[in-house]
């Protein structure tokens, strides 16, 4: 079903070829190596050096737990108006439901920023993040940059990267997104799906295949083939948004008359040309996947790599169950919570499916889910089946086309296009439930789960046209191959009027006497200071989970309503996984209060260093240490929190994605690597002239552990940085250095 090839491979007379088998000489190669589609996308970007690429985009986006941080940053470094076009959605606190008035208040700012700065605005409840950007913005060859991971528009042409909101306030800034040139991974598709087996079907064998070994990690996957051909635009989307999840940096695809229609129908055919790999074309690596091979999927709880196949799930369900259990039962930390009682009879029974979001919001998901549900009933216990369409063009065409009608007398309920499911602010499944759902991420409580109160949850991630299967079985799990259905659907049809009559199109129009109205809970970034001249860090927080997502750093959920008042929301940091961790970093942050006010720190402070006295000219603050944080979401506030209740550094063995480790040197904190720290609570780490050190492109930094009353040295590296995150490090932050070059 899926093959990985670790070495060198050729991409060449339409097949794959191993770099041995070639035998090309390495000018050949070095041609090669420029032959593939994202090279010439990357080149046409870069006003870099070949190795260190310096990219402009040519368009942004962010949705609304994003864009009030964003924009305060910029304004606060001197922004006046919108050099690019830049896209504010509202699909993530589009429910105004938590927090009194506060997400409604942030639409409003985010309104009158487009007004003021020249943007554009789509409102709630309108579209999807991904779905608008897909239907009004991606172009063929063009880049785009989104403060969501999903930020994903390869399928169109586009190369589009998702990271935290400050690598868009560069953007807005005129600064540039700075990376080393990626390696590139080619995907071949070959063959064709069969009836059944669903775009999601295809990413979760990706997943599972790439993610554990980080095959795929911070690469670019290009996708090839003779498979591309066989597959629709939507599922060429479905399975590209997805892609995400292999912790990859971005994706595109080789382009055809499919995409060009795609365009056509919607009013955008200018926007469309061909794309095509110039063979042969080298490549670091490929994945090799034989789509006629490809079954229904599930990815069981709590990770989409957790991907088998739906029959070998249900040939033996409960060691798979017991082992997901057992898992959920240590994050709960007790042994209240099941999921092999799910098993009755030998058959599963799940108690909830969502259909939704960028992932499975798409017009054909929908409407052969319809297909398989046409005349049939969800039945009238525990399950129930959420239907959130991508946009409102889409359910538009669903309900032009009898779908949403047919899934209504089917016992589905449709709502309007919303992420909330995704992420723990819809349909968050009962204690001890078990949802199928057709989104992009089913991690630890990322649906809404609060253990700390006897809460949790499961999801797993599969299909619609699964999910439809066991919607019609009454909530028993089936795979979409075991039901006859009708897949011959309706085509699409795409009605720009309801964008037109509703968005607010002011990309390049700013209105300088137009004013930011501003809610009572937007508030301003805390100030930050300098790194100073040497460091001292106490421990507060060891996670020893072996990766540990932006869900646990910084919950989702209710907690997304607070993203635009930095101090609210830092409360609820790590609330999930680490109770005390405010508590602790807040003491830390209130010394260093001490610190600076009297110029020496306080005497409990000095006490626990014992003999140690640090040097005149140190700076405390607090550090949180782990396996592998990071995977996940691009939300700066994972980072953000940490910072603004004094966090100064991470210590891990190795970052999940390049976006977590740029969010902590964007908000100045240090990106420390180390195999094994060895280091507990209540610990502290010194670096003498660390300051002098960052500043003379030193990677690699003694740290002095004190813990008990015993000293002892570890190395900490930070890795590449560029000369510019040295200078945003010793500033304390991105808008500290913006400022300082603003003088």
């Amino acid at each position: 079903m899926v093959k990985l090839i670790k070495k060198g491979v050729y991409y060449m007379d339409g097949r794959i070829v191993r770099e041995a088998q070639a035998f090309f000489t390495s000018d050949k190669k070095e041609r090669a190596q420029k032959s593939t589609l994202t090279y010439s996308v990357l080149k046409s970007h870069n006003v870099g050096s070949e190795g260190d690429l310096k990219l402009r985009f040519d368009a942004i986006v962010s949705h609304d737990i994003t864009y009030v941080g964003i924009i305060q940053t910029a304004k606060a470094s001197g922004l006046t108006s919108f050099p690019i076009p830049y896209t504010l959605t509202n699909c993530h606190n589009s429910l105004c439901a938590v927090g009194g008035t506060i997400n409604e208040d942030d639409h409003v700012f985010g309104l009158s920023a487009a007004k003021k700065y020249g943007g554009d605005y789509v409102p709630a409840h309108l579209a999807v993040i991904h779905q608008y950007m897909r239907e009004c913005a991606a172009k063929c060859g063009a880049m785009i940059l989104g403060s969501d991971s999903h930020t994903r528009y390869g399928a169109l042409g586009t190369l589009a990267v998702g990271e935290g909101g400050p690598e868009l306030v560069k953007q807005l800034l005129r600064q540039t997104y700075d990376v080393k040139r990626p390696e590139l991974i080619a995907v071949y598709l070959k063959g064709k799906l069969r009836k059944g087996v669903g775009p999601q079907d295809v990413a979760l064998a990706l997943v599972g295949a790439t993610f554990a070994s980080g095959f795929a990690k911070n690469k670019i996957l290009e996708f090839v083939g003779p498979g591309i051909a066989n597959l629709s635009m939507d599922y060429r989307i479905g399975i590209d948004v997805m892609t995400t999840e292999t912790t990859c940096l971005s994706s595109i695809w080789e382009t055809d008359e499919k995409t060009r229609e795609y365009f056509k129908a919607h009013g955008r055919e200018g926007d469309y040309c061909e794309m095509k790999v110039k063979e042969p074309a080298f490549y670091d690596g490929a994945v090799v996947i034989d789509l006629s091979r490809v079954e229904p999927m599930i990815a069981l709880p709590f990770h989409p790599s957790n991907a088998i196949p739906i029959r070998e799930f249900l040939s033996d369900p409960v060691p798979y169950l017991k082992k997901a259990e057992e898992q959920g039962r240590k994050i709960k930390g007790d042994d209240s919570f099941t999921l092999t009682d799910k098993v009755k009879d030998g058959k599963v029974y799940v108690t909830q499916g969502v259909i939704a979001g960028c992932a499975g919001g798409g017009y054909e998901n929908v409407a052969e889910a319809a297909e398989i549900l046409r005349g049939k009933s969800v039945g009238t216990g525990e399950f129930a089946l959420s239907v959130y369409p991508a946009s409102q063009p889409v359910y538009k065409a669903l309900t032009d086309a009898g779908y949403t009608s047919a899934l209504m007398e089917a016992g589905a309920v449709i709502k309007t296009a919303f992420c909330g499911p995704c992420f723990g602010a819809g349909d968050v499944p009962a204690n001890n439930g078990l949802s199928i759902r057709h989104t992009t991420r089913n991690f630890e409580n990322r649906e809404g789960s609060k253990p700390a109160q006897g809460q949790l949850a499961a999801v797993a991630l599969m299909d619609a046209r699964s999910i439809a299967a066991t919607a019609a079985n009454g909530g028993v799990l089936t795979s979409a191959l075991d039901v006859a259905y009708n897949k011959r659907i309706k085509k699409y049809t795409f009605d720009g009027k309801i964008y037109e009559n509703r968005v607010y199109h002011g990309a390049g129009k700013p209105d300088a006497s137009a004013e930011l109205v501003y809610g009572p809970n937007i508030a301003d970034w805390p100030e930050q200071i300098a790194l100073g001249k040497h460091l001292l860090m106490k421990v507060v927080s060891v996670l020893t989970d072996l990766v540990t997502t932006t869900d646990e750093l910084i919950p989702s959920g209710e907690t997304s309503s607070y993203r635009s008042n930095p101090l609210k929301l830092a409360s609820f940091a790590l609330s999930r996984k680490d109770p005390m961790y405010v508590e602790r970093a807040k003491a830390v942050a209130a010394d260093e209060g001490v610190r600076r006010e009297t110029g020496a720190l306080p005497e409990h402070v000095l006490k626990e260093l014992g003999a140690f006295t640090p040097a005149e000219g140190t700076v405390y603050g607090s550090v949180v240490v782990s396996v592998k944080p990071g995977d996940g979401s691009a939300r700066e506030q994972a980072a953000s929190c940490q910072r603004v209740l004094g966090g100064v550094a991470n210590i891990c063995k190795e970052y999940a994605t390049k976006r977590y480790r740029s969010n902590l040197i964007n908000w100045g904190m240090l990106p420390f690597t180390c195999k094994d720290a060895g280091v507990k609570v209540g610990d502290f780490l010194y670096l003498e002239n660390i300051a002098e050190n960052i500043a003379s492109g030193e990677e690699r930094f003694v740290a002095k552990v004190i813990s008990g009353g015993r000293t002892r040295d570890i190395a900490l590296d930070t890795g590449a940085l560029t000369r510019e995150e040295r200078k945003i490090l010793l500033a304390g932050c991105l808008i500290n250095f913006n400022k300082e070059n603003a003088k």
